[in-house]
């Protein structure tokens, strides 16, 4: 077994997006990669076959009947349990609704600190958390000789492509001892967010617009790049707080998180309330006036020029090449 544990979560029979992303932060916190899948359930034998084809270099199925549905106690006695046997250093959760309802009562029978909401991993490890909504970022490290649990960020980390193993990841089954008067709670129905009327969450195309636009009649311009691309339409925060475009469209630490295939940046200079909600994007593409903005630092490919005459010579492009 790998150093590095990931726990997975499961949403309608599979792996949540969430997941791979943890998967991906596992991996780089991992020496050479290497981590271990954990799932959990009564029944777990796809949910292990999903994780050994992204890249796990070993899966565990955390099996019992108790685990059939999630309930807080049942998790945290089973990981519990599985941890204190195995004693990994350290064990990565998706900072899901799910893992905050269980994970801290984790931490604190295993007398060990939930590092939440992490969005990256320096040397060291170092973990960084944003503060006062991403207005300052705070670094952590973990010290004791007992396992470090963190948990990241949804969108912190690009989810890596499944890709074909060199060998087949060794599966084990674990059973943790649960007695049904130890579960407190009887199973409900997993919480969801209010339903947008706009998934930007699942869109695979993102156009986006910042502030750089200067006025809601100038909106145009950049909608008719999206239809152009076939793509959703996003904006930050400034964008929806003065009503040019509905919240729901809304993309940051307020707003939706996304990773889409391609995440097109226009006229927006990349605060770090932004940041958080795109930055999993596979690919950035950002066009701003000022060469210093942030959101150069997270894009793949950069364009300094004015938006409204690259925006235009971009869409008719694109429009020519169809």
């Amino acid at each position: 077994m790998s150093q590095v544990y990931v726990v997975l979560e499961e949403r309608d029979g599979r792996v949540s997006r969430a997941s791979w992303e943890a998967l991906a932060a596992g991996k780089k916190l991992a020496t050479g990669g290497a981590v271990t899948a954990v799932v959990l359930g009564a029944s777990t034998e796809a949910l292990a076959s999903e994780a050994a084809s992204r890249g796990a270099a070993s899966v565990i199925r955390v099996e019992h009947p108790l685990l059939a549905h999630y309930t807080s106690d049942g998790y945290t006695l089973a990981l519990q349990q599985m941890i204190q046997k195995l004693a990994p250093p350290q064990v990565v959760f998706p900072h899901t609704y799910q893992v905050r309802d269980f994970a801290p009562a984790l931490a604190a029978r295993l007398n060990e600190v939930l590092i939440s909401d992490v969005v990256a991993i320096g040397d060291g490890p170092v973990f960084t958390r944003q503060l006062l909504q991403g207005r300052l970022a705070g670094n952590y490290r973990h010290h004791g000789d007992g396992p470090c649990l963190i948990s990241v960020q949804a969108g912190a980390f690009r989810a890596d492509e499944p890709a074909a193993a060199s060998t087949q990841p060794a599966i084990e089954t674990f059973t943790p001892q649960i007695d049904a008067s130890q579960v407190r709670t009887k199973p409900g129905e997993p919480f969801r967010g209010s339903a947008q009327t706009v998934d930007l969450g699942s869109a695979p195309l993102i156009v986006s617009v910042g502030r750089g636009i200067k006025e809601a009649d100038n909106l145009p311009v950049v909608q008719e790049l999206a239809a152009a691309l076939g793509a959703e339409l996003a904006a930050s925060r400034p964008i929806c707080d003065n009503g040019w475009l509905p919240m729901e469209r809304q993309v940051g630490s307020s707003g939706q998180t996304v990773s889409p295939k391609l995440y097109l940046a226009v006229g927006i200079s990349g605060a770090i309330q932004h940041l958080v909600g795109m930055k999993g994007s596979q690919c950035i593409v950002a066009i701003n006036k000022d060469p210093d903005a942030p959101i150069f630092e997270v894009a793949d490919y950069g364009i300094v020029g004015d938006l409204f005459e690259v925006v235009p010579a971009l869409t008719e492009a694109i429009k020519a090449a169809k």
